[in-house]
Order: C-alpha cells, then sequence, then structure tokens
C-alpha cells in the first residue's frame, strides 16, 4: 500500500469502524455442528407438514410457540422436551413448531440475542453464540420437532438454515427489500408480518415479491461473496400480529386480511400471532386471543391455519442482572411470556375443540 493509499483509508474508509473480527464460513460452522440424521428427518418432515397445512391439505393447526427469545440453552432443551411430549398426545389435530429465536431486532438499544451475546455481558462473542446457537438447533430437531426462527440477518440462514421449518420475517423488516429478497430464496415457508402501524400492503406486497427470483449479494458455504440467484418461494403467507394500537385477530379483521389477499391473487392463509400488538403485549391476555382464534376455526374458518405463542417455562419476564447466578430458570429475558403451564393447558383444550369442530352450528367451545 502506497503512502498515498494509506492517507486515503485514513481519511475516507472505515472511519466509524473500530475493528473487524474474522468469522468462520459457513461449511465450518456446519462441520463444528453437524445435523444428525434424525434432525434432518425432523426437519424434513416439519417443512413437509407446514407446506402441506398451507396448502389445505393437512387440516390440522399449525401452533408456534416457544420462548421470546432463547438465552439459556438448557431452559431452552427443557421446554423442548416437554413441547414433544405435548406433541405426542395432540399430535392428530395439531402440529407444534417450536419457536427457536436467536436474534432480536431492538427499536434503539437492548440485548440483540444469543448469536450476537450468547454469555449476556456484552462480550458479542458472536461465533461462539453461531456454534451455540447451531448445536441447540440440532438437539432440538432430534426431539423431532420442527424449529420456527425470525429471518434477521440476512446471512443467518446459510450458517443454520438446514434445521428452519419456519421463518418469521418481522413487522419491522416486511418492507426491506433485501430480507424480501432473502426470503425468495430461503429453503422453508415464510410467514410476514404486517407492519407495526396495522399496514397489510406491506406484507402482502413482501409475499408477492418473494415468490419472485432475484439476484443479490451474499456468500458460499466457504465464505466466499457471491451474486445469489433465486427462484422464489411459494410458501410466503400473511402473519397478523396487530398494530397502530389496536388488535386484528378478530372475526372482521381476519375476513378483511382474506379479501386483501384475494385481491391480490394470493391464498387467504393466515397465521395469527397471538402476542405482540394483539395482545397489547400483555402475556396474561394470549389465552383469550388464542381461544377467540381458535373458537373461528372451530366455527368454520378455513384461512386461519396457524396461530403464534410466547411461551416459557415460567412466566413473565426480567432485565439480565450484572450477577448472573440471579437469572430466574426458564423466564424469558425479552418480551414477557405465558408459563408452561398455560401453554399446555390451552393446546390440550385447543385439541379438545378441534377434534368435536366440523359442524359450525353445534361446535364445541373453547374455556379458558
Amino acid at each position: 500500500m502506497t503512502d498515498r493509499d494509506a492517507l486515503h483509508r485514513a481519511l475516507l474508509e472505515d472511519i466509524n469502524i473500530e475493528g473487524f473480527d474474522p468469522m468462520p464460513a459457513p461449511c465450518d460452522i456446519r462441520r463444528a455442528a453437524p445435523a444428525s440424521e434424525a434432525a434432518l428427518a425432523a426437519v424434513a418432515a416439519g417443512r413437509s407438514a407446514i407446506k402441506a397445512i398451507l396448502d389445505g391439505k393437512d387440516r390440522r393447526l399449525m401452533i408456534i410457540t416457544g420462548p421470546c427469545s432463547i438465552h439459556d440453552p438448557k431452559a431452552a432443551l427443557d421446554y423442548a422436551e416437554r413441547l414433544a411430549g405435548l406433541q405426542r398426545r395432540v399430535g392428530e389435530r395439531i402440529l407444534l413448531v417450536m419457536r427457536v429465536y436467536f436474534e432480536k431486532p431492538r427499536t434503539v438499544t437492548g440485548w440483540k440475542g444469543y448469536i450476537n451475546d450468547p454469555f449476556l455481558n456484552n462480550t458479542f462473542q458472536v461465533v461462539e453464540g453461531m456454534k451455540r446457537a447451531r448445536a441447540l438447533m440440532v438437539s432440538i430437531s432430534e426431539k423431532g420437532l420442527p424449529i420456527a426462527t425470525e429471518a434477521l440477518d440476512p446471512f443467518g440462514p446459510q450458517y443454520y438454515g438446514d434445521l428452519v421449518s419456519w421463518y418469521a420475517i418481522g413487522a419491522r423488516t416486511s418492507e426491506s427489500q433485501t430480507h424480501r429478497e432473502m426470503a425468495s430464496g430461503l429453503s422453508a415457508p415464510v410467514g410476514f408480518k404486517n407492519a407495526t402501524d396495522g399496514n397489510l400492503d406491506v406484507s402482502i406486497n413482501a409475499i408477492k415479491a418473494s415468490r419472485k427470483g432475484h439476484h443479490f449479494i451474499g456468500v458460499y458455504e466457504d465464505g466466499r461473496s457471491a451474486v445469489v440467484r433465486t427462484r422464489g418461494n411459494l410458501y410466503g403467507h400473511l402473519v397478523l400480529r396487530g398494530g397502530g394500537g389496536r388488535p386484528n385477530y378478530d372475526t372482521v379483521s381476519v375476513m378483511l386480511a382474506e379479501k386483501a389477499l384475494e385481491k391480490a391473487g394470493l391464498a387467504p392463509r393466515i397465521v395469527i400471532d397471538c402476542s405482540h400488538a394483539n395482545s397489547m403485549k400483555k402475556p396474561e391476555l394470549q389465552p383469550l386471543v388464542f381461544a377467540d382464534c381458535v373458537n373461528q376455526i372451530a366455527a368454520g374458518s378455513r384461512s386461519i391455519c396457524g396461530l403464534m405463542l410466547e411461551s416459557n417455562i415460567n412466566e413473565g419476564n426480567q432485565p439480565i442482572p450484572e450477577n448472573l447466578s440471579e437469572l430466574r430458570y426458564g423466564v424469558s429475558v425479552t418480551d414477557a411470556c405465558i408459563s408452561w403451564q398455560t401453554t399446555e393447558r390451552i393446546i390440550l383444550e385447543a385439541s379438545r375443540v378441534l377434534a368435536g369442530s366440523g359442524d359450525a352450528q353445534c361446535a364445541p367451545r373453547f374455556v379458558l
């Protein structure tokens, strides 16, 4: 490098960059935590079942449930073990998908998730976070559970995408061209949440955009930069999460969403997020939203094909303390969740109601 080049770089480049740390290539992380045959079989079965539900060929209800975010692998595996046991009890009517979220979008600042800061102490050991996150996903898949996660970092799926059966694109990123392009190349179904103000056009346009092929910059498995050419993802769908100060899980809102999807030439298949604005971020309201949606299905709704819950072993949430030994087991460090006890109770009740549905005139009702 000449003196002129050095001066140029010092004055014009990387002015706000403190440093660069090497990141292993996706293939290296995958080799460190390889997917077993049992894990891959669970992923394949999960994707197939979710696609069949979205196509209307599988009449079961998909329920995506789990912690708002993963921060304790031990508690996550405990939850997964419980969820796998519950799946064996309700599998005839319900497909359970575990929410395994490692990335948290932030409005301003805050803990950005297990991959970004796995030790919860602002050391930002991203490489270790990615290794541990992938290893945890392998262990959860080996229990036979499909995994759902949020696609936030555009390079993330290269590291763990072979273990994901369902992706969410959040309310703040559904309008992002980067995320629409990424979704077009993902190998699993993708749910696009409506905008934070409740607008549906953003997510519907995202679904349409992700169905088309795109070209964008990405990485090979060996970490080299590449131009990615995608075919398009035919399994994009709408997730209603409320917004603009009001929920949108009610019958009228669902009907309006159906009409908007049909007008756009899309199948009216809808997942409803029982958390976020639909429950005003109050976890105690999630069961009420859940019950209302199950009753809509029992009364004959064919557009609601999935529900989402933010659920943990114990209810509520907690700040991350300086002394991490003070963390309460199985309690969220991000959004407040319902407890496992509540989760199990309402899912069993949903199974009971769905088992007796079919005749809208005498369909059983969900009882809280």
